[in-house]
């Protein structure tokens, strides 16, 4: 059977910058070859996974589709060099992500109910003030400002620390790190060109200390929690509990701001739909899966077969990756009406913004409930927006949004 396979550019970090030529090409491959097999741009091959059905199909069966050992498309020259200097590809981390059933569903079992509903209501007063407090100091810088790097950045990213019990005070330091980590790819924003492995180093090194002290003296946080957890009745091993910290620290608050960047970036340039939200404060948790979907902050995640498995008339081979392109499911036309219309009163959304089955995103609730409450706030009160400058986007194939999103906007006071 020969493979189908294509010249079309979907995987490099470069055509992400280029929303309009990256779409069409997912376009074509979704009409043509959904199931294609990729060999180009340096990396490793893979299947690219482009329908929404056929993601989802793939996400369900976690008994033949793993994370291990491939988990995001890495240049083949830079996963070399990892594996050479470290031993392997997860030999300086190892979290959630990189684990398969049973032993995930242990590891995620250890905070899963930190995230659910019942425990997150307990935030909701939390997380409301600091929505007005974002909202009100979006009105109170006036005018003008770079919404991505003072407002989005900041309000998800105070919520995630409070949880986990770090100081609010090293705000800035788990900030620059998240960035160092998921700008892997971006000239901009790496120190080194190491594709973020000093910021690994760094952030496991200030971890290091924390996780020593709530050892000593556990708090009610997620940090303490985390680092004290036993698997199989032993204590998690100190690379597994730092991992785990480490994701939830940076995961935890940057997708959510990507999305309200995204979002805002959305409403900028569709001027009806901010109408929309603030004569209809309702319209806020409507609006915020749209700017899920819309975003799309992860844009893939890697499965290798560990069986032969038909997909559309296509045989994958055990040991073969594909590549579940979430952004790419997120614009499908069988599962969207209008899919490249940003619409907040879209249902339903059956969007994979947080990916589907097992290994769905921890933190979708929390993140939803972050984006809602921002939006609520919002409502009615912004009466102007529009771009002052051109919005900067993160060089990356995988994790990230605006860096920087320069608006100009009008605002009504609080009542």
């Amino acid at each position: 059977m020969n493979r189908p396979t294509t010249d079309l550019d979907i995987s490099s970090p470069q055509i992400y910058m280029d929303e309009e030529t990256l779409g069409e090409n997912f376009r074509k491959l979704r009409q043509d070859n959904p199931v294609v097999w990729v060999e180009q741009n340096g990396y490793r091959p893979f299947w690219a996974i482009t329908k929404n059905a056929d993601i989802r199909e793939i996400s369900r069966r976690n008994d033949i589709f793993i994370n291990a050992p491939r988990l995001t498309l890495i240049p083949e020259d830079i996963e070399d060099n990892i594996i050479k200097t470290q031993g392997s590809r997860t030999a300086m981390t190892r979290h959630l992500l990189d684990m398969d059933d049973p032993e995930h569903r242990a590891y995620r079992n250890i905070t899963q109910k930190w995230f659910n509903g019942p425990a997150l209501r307990q935030l909701e007063d939390r997380m409301d003030s600091l929505a007005t407090e974002y909202v009100d100091r979006l009105c109170a810088i006036g005018g003008e400002c770079d919404f991505a790097e003072e407002i989005a950045s900041e309000y998800p990213l105070t919520m995630i620390t409070s949880i986990l019990g770090l100081p609010e005070t090293d705000n800035g330091l788990v900030k620059r790190l998240t960035q160092e980590i998921f700008g892997a790819q971006d000239p901009e924003v790496q120190r080194s060109g190491d594709f973020g492995l000093a910021a690994v180093f760094e952030f496991f090194g200030y971890l290091t200390k924390i996780m020593e002290e709530r050892r000593e003296r556990p708090r009610d946080d997620l940090f303490s929690v985390i680092v004290n957890a036993k698997i199989n009745d032993a204590p998690m091993p100190d690379t597994d509990a730092l991992s785990y910290a480490m994701l939830v620290a940076t995961a935890g608050h940057d997708t959510t701001s990507s999305t309200l960047s995204g979002g805002m970036h959305a409403f900028a340039n569709n001027p009806d739909q901010l109408e929309l939200l603030n004569s209809d404060p309702s319209l806020a948790a409507s609006a915020a899966q749209e700017s899920f979907r819309w975003a799309t902050p992860v844009k893939h995640f890697l499965r290798t077969a560990t069986e032969d498995f038909e997909l559309r008339g296509q045989m994958i081979k055990a040991g073969e990756a594909v590549c579940l392109m979430y952004y790419s499911a997120n614009r499908d036309e069988d599962e969207f009406e209008s899919p490249d219309h940003f619409d907040i009163t879209r249902k339903p959304n059956r969007h994979l913004a947080f990916g589907f089955g097992v290994h769905h995103c921890l933190g979708r609730v929390l993140s939803e409930m972050e984006v809602v409450a921002f939006f609520s706030k919002l409502s009615g009160r912004l009466n102007r927006l529009e771009m002052s400058g051109t919005p900067q986007a993160l060089l990356t194939n995988h994790t990230g949004g605006f860096k920087s999103l320069p608006i100009s906007y009008g605002m009504a006071p609080a009542e």
